[in-house]
């Protein structure tokens, strides 16, 4: 959804049609305080999930930031779709993607946020800058959550990233999805739980 045509498809609005799982741990309290990765390779619903979030805590009252840089985007439709509220939603465009952490790092000194999103695509963030939002992240009570491009295998973005799940998206119908997050990292609990939902694709994703 944030490059290209490939990437508008790969995002599912959360429309649920079934809960997969007996119990939901994909929440905004599951990722308040911490730096997290949620990567994505293909055909993922990395998307989706993030934005399950940024509904959430919409829902929540707390304001809500998107950082990209220039060349990146989302399609606003599939978002208003899936319930998030596109006024209330701060989307920041940076120059290039080295910026994106230097944003979210001035902006998590505000502690005026309660999630913010970190479109990071194939880029790391630094050590030295990975600590600064942790700690930030812990002080003011946000939720940083990194979206990444690699496959499941690859290494995190660092040590200091307290969650990491890896999203995938399989199409069980002409327009029924499952979207599906594996957890490969969770410092609070172990990697010992996953979440998948049922999810209804936008107009014309095949």
């Amino acid at each position: 959804m944030f490059r290209s045509v490939v990437q508008i498809q790969d995002y599912v609005p959360a429309s649920r049609l079934q809960q997969a799982t007996s119990e939901t741990r994909w929440r905004l309290a599951e990722t308040v305080g911490r730096l997290v990765e949620i990567s994505g390779a293909g055909e993922t619903a990395a998307l989706t999930l993030a934005f399950e979030l940024v509904l959430e805590a919409q829902q929540q009252g707390e304001p809500v930031v998107w950082i990209m840089p220039e060349e990146s985007s989302f399609y606003p439709p599939d978002a208003a779709e899936g319930g998030v509220d596109l006024d209330a939603l701060v989307v920041v465009r940076v120059p290039d993607i080295r910026a994106v952490a230097r944003a979210a790092d001035r902006l998590a000194r505000s502690g005026g946020f309660g999630l913010i999103a970190l479109d990071l695509g194939v880029a790391d963030i630094p050590t030295p800058l990975q600590a600064r939002l942790a700690g930030l992240a812990q002080k003011h009570h946000t939720a940083l959550l990194c979206l990444t491009e690699k496959a499941g295998k690859a290494p995190s973005l660092g040590s200091l990233i307290s969650l990491r799940v890896h999203a995938q998206r399989a199409q069980l119908s002409e327009a029924r999805f499952e979207c599906a997050l594996t957890v490969l990292k969770d410092k609070r609990r172990g990697p010992t739980w996953a979440h998948a939902e049922v999810c209804r694709g936008p107009a014309g994703l095949r």
